[in-house]
């Protein structure tokens, strides 16, 4: 595979893991505000470990199909031998642990570097945005507290 389709095939790729990236932080979000409605301290506190751990499994199912694509493009262009390979590939490569003992081969080596790239940007992304929503319940419980959020009408 020569320099320039490595290039262009992995920002094809990343391209579609961003949109996917960003249409599944949307879901979330709009699953995150049907919860803004306030009842009693109790449930409001246990209805929001309830949306912390949906937002948790959402951003590691959203991170799973982007490891599973990108093994797929290894495995679609039959750059590795088995789709155990490609996914452990995938997967050390995404996360940037990159252990090293499954290599891709030369005219292949520039997408593992840029899914590297990708996964980190993208695994960036989740953090900042799962910080942003535990900041904000925090927000909305110390105003449930201090008695500045209304009741629901």
């Amino acid at each position: 595979m020569t320099l320039t389709s490595q290039l262009l095939l992995a920002s094809l790729i990343v391209a579609i893991m961003v949109l996917f990236h960003l249409i599944g932080l949307a879901g979330l979000l709009a699953l995150l505000r049907r919860h803004r409605r306030r009842r009693s301290y109790a449930r409001d506190m246990l209805l929001s470990a309830v949306v912390m751990m949906t937002v948790a499994f959402g951003l590691f199912a959203l991170h799973t199909v982007e490891i599973w694509s990108w093994a797929l493009a290894f495995r679609g262009l039959d750059i590795l031998d088995s789709w155990e390979e490609a996914l452990y590939f995938s997967t050390t490569t995404y996360v940037t642990i990159g252990y090293g003992d499954v290599v891709l081969p030369h005219g292949s080596r520039l997408l593992g570097a840029i899914e590297g790239a990708n996964g980190i940007i993208l695994l960036g992304w989740s953090t900042a945005f799962f910080f942003n929503i535990v900041d904000r319940m925090k927000l909305l419980e110390r105003q449930f507290e201090d008695g500045s959020v209304p009741p629901p009408a």
